[in-house]
């Protein structure tokens, strides 16, 4: 059987970190920041972990 083969846009959009979790930038930081409030942009701009389930999904497609 092949090996399988690593998502590269996984690869490129998850970290992980030191004790195996993985980590992820979340959604709509990118553009229209004006309308957004400075609390709201700053919580975006943190790191979020996923979710239990979407982790499991992750894991696979980085070939973990």
């Amino acid at each position: 059987m092949p090996k399988m083969k690593t998502d590269s846009g996984a690869k490129k959009r998850v970290k992980i970190t030191g004790t195996g979790r993985l980590r992820r930038r979340k959604a709509f930081r990118g553009h229209l920041m004006e309308a957004k409030t400075s609390e709201r942009a700053r919580r975006l701009g943190r790191e979020a972990d996923f979710a239990p389930g979407v982790e499991k999904r992750v894991k696979r497609m980085l070939g973990l």
